[in-house]
């Protein structure tokens, strides 16, 4: 998933420099789908239609929902540099949240 608070048309353009073949992202979610309060756009997590207890999310702001905060983790903005390796630094967590849902499926782990 894809989920920004930008407009769709942007969110558009995004997924082709992201997923070019578009083999990678299925779903896209943009300002449309957040919730507005007090003019901010907010990242309403129940919107994928997926158990939280086994969703996380990235993102550089702070436009999750707030009753939502255990399912962000915080990552800089990334401004295009090609040199850029944070989310190569959290591979590791993200592997251990992933093997963490399967054992507590009983879909087993590494």
């Amino acid at each position: 998933f894809i989920f920004t608070t930008a407009k769709q048309d942007y969110a558009e353009k995004l997924l082709d420099v992201l997923d070019p073949k578009k083999k990678l992202i299925r779903h896209c979610l943009s300002q449309r789908d957040c919730l507005c309060a007090r003019g901010c756009y907010w990242k309403d997590l129940t919107r994928l239609g997926r158990d939280l207890a086994k969703t996380v999310a990235l993102d550089h702001g702070i436009q999750g929902f707030p009753a939502q905060a255990a399912n962000w983790i915080w990552v800089p903005r990334w401004w295009g540099d090609p040199r850029d390796e944070e989310l190569l630094r959290i591979t590791l967590l993200l592997g251990q949240l992933g093997r963490a849902v399967r054992m507590g499926t009983g879909q087993g782990g590494d």
